[in-house]
């Protein structure tokens, strides 16, 4: 096991290491081939230099030895082949520094053993009976499986200690901040449970370091009136795929529902004669009612008839490319969104969130600005609290204009 301690490190005793990683995280026998390829005349290159000691340096100029990276990249002719190089480089300078894989690189999800998975399960079951709600449950758990999967070629959760901590922590880089924030509340809570259950010492829980956020500091994403309906026009409704995404859009600009619960929504969840649609959220348990508007209602009923592939599942919505069923949790949906913005030259900055849930934002803080109370929005989004639904004041610049204090003007009760 390589830690941040280690001051140097030969390239085989690295590839080794990565290489038993990489297995214990799932990775194809087919990628691992190429990686080992890729390695194998890495470390030529190393021998060829009389160099045994790993160097990111050294890696790098073995990777624009073997394709010009960098003047390509000065060129922007870089190729998919020269970036998978330049990752193989990287990787291996990641995990010599903190003897993980960082997330970014991960593409499948952690193998539990049956031992590894009951001790989840007596998490979950943990905070189910402390009254958490399911989402928190459904999240937590997700985490402490990582966790307990990543911990298992350590010693195990038992002897974990401050340098475990700190390499899972370095595996969460490239997360956003609410993300990296929410992860390490879900470490915190398991280390809590694994400490009063076991032998691990409590201490540990203050290795796990905090990530000043704060939910109402954030300021919500939102698209430029008018980008939403070109998006919207620029969908192709004439094949299948166009039919479905035209739904998934729609659901959730025009009723702000979540991905997840769009993913979720089933057949029996429509009341075609009264027009409503009944949401059971993923976040909160909680079943809201809402209306099934009229251009809402015939796309969805446009893409029933003529555009769903044939499948037994009972929910609406599913992947058009094999194995054909309903979406997983997992999968996320913004590039669909990102998709068809980009064929209506709709822009796409880094500098702003543009996942479905910026859809959800987009909506609530129109609402706003035409009036509607903060308690109808909060029901409409399913919000538990007004509170979360406050935070759209700050997306507008007329609403903020209206909550603006003069600052000549006395405060009310307080004498001049």
């Amino acid at each position: 096991m390589i830690r941040r301690s280690a001051v140097t490190v030969t390239v085989s005793v690295l590839v080794s290491g990565l290489d038993a990683e990489l297995r214990r995280l799932g990775y194809k026998d087919s990628t691992l081939v190429w990686y080992r390829r890729c390695w194998r005349r890495l470390e030529r290159f190393f021998a060829a230099r009389g160099v045994e000691e790993f160097s990111l340096d050294m890696a790098m100029a073995w990777v624009d030895e073997s394709c010009g990276f960098f003047e390509k990249e000065r060129s922007g002719t870089l190729e998919a082949n020269d970036v998978y190089l330049f990752r193989v480089a990287q990787m291996l300078g990641d995990y010599a520094v903190h003897g993980a894989v960082l997330r970014r690189y991960s593409r499948s999800v952690d193998k539990l053993s049956r031992e590894g998975a009951d001790t989840v399960a007596r998490f979950e079951a943990w905070l189910r009976a402390a009254d958490r709600a399911v989402s928190t449950v459904r999240t937590y758990g997700t985490v402490a499986g990582e966790f307990v999967a990543f911990s298992g070629t350590r010693g195990g959760v038992a002897h974990c200690d401050a340098a475990a901590i700190e390499a899972f922590v370095a595996t969460l880089t490239g997360y956003q901040v609410k993300t990296v924030e929410q992860k390490l509340c879900a470490l915190r809570s398991f280390l809590r449970f694994a400490s009063a259950e076991g032998p691990l010492d409590a201490a540990v829980v203050d290795a796990v370091p905090a990530v000043r956020s704060s939910k109402q500091a954030r300021v919500p994403s939102l698209w430029e009136p008018g980008e939403v309906a070109r998006i919207l026009d620029a969908i192709d409704r004439g094949n299948s795929c166009g039919k479905r995404d035209y739904a998934i859009v729609l659901l959730i600009a025009r009723l702000g529902l979540r991905s997840i619960d769009v993913k979720r929504l089933e057949f029996g969840d429509f009341d075609w004669p009264g027009n409503w649609l009944f949401v059971t959220q993923a976040k909160t348990g909680g079943r809201v009612q809402l209306p099934l508007l009229k251009d809402v209602g015939w796309a969805v009923i446009d893409y029933m008839r003529a555009g769903r592939p044939v499948c037994d599942c009972p929910q609406v919505f599913v992947r058009h490319t094999a194995p054909i069923g309903p979406f997983s949790d997992q999968d996320h949906l913004h590039q669909i969104l990102v998709k068809h913005a980009r064929v209506a030259h709709v822009p796409i900055s880094e500098k702003r969130r543009h996942g479905m849930h910026s859809l959800r934002h987009t909506l609530a803080t129109r609402l706003l600005e035409n009036g509607t109370p903060l308690e109808q929005i909060a029901d409409i989004l399913g919000h538990q609290s007004v509170r979360s639904t406050g935070v759209y004041l700050k997306s507008s610049l007329g609403l903020l204009a209206k909550c603006a204090l003069d600052p000549d003007a006395p405060a009310q009760g307080v004498s001049q």
